[in-house]
């Protein structure tokens, strides 16, 4: 498993592991990023933060630390 924050533009990954406090698991749950989720990274800013992530058919912005939280596992079927 690795961060979401790792990720390469343009690769699948699903949802492992949320970490972080309570407060900050229940945003990103209430986000859509929940368990086996699939989230495609989009894009970077030109700075490299925020990142873009596809989740459920919408685009989702996360700072990188956010997206460090999040553990994924890699598609072998990415784009």
């Amino acid at each position: 498993m690795k961060s979401l924050d790792c990720v390469p533009i343009g690769m699948k990954c699903i949802v492992q592991e949320i970490t972080g406090s309570a407060p900050i698991r229940t945003r990103m749950l209430d986000m859509g990023l929940t368990k086996g989720t699939e989230v495609t990274v989009v894009r970077e800013a030109p700075l490299g933060d925020p990142i873009e992530f596809e989740v459920r058919g919408y685009n989702l912005s996360l700072r990188r630390e956010e997206a460090h939280m999040i553990l994924v596992r890699e598609l072998n079927d990415a784009a």
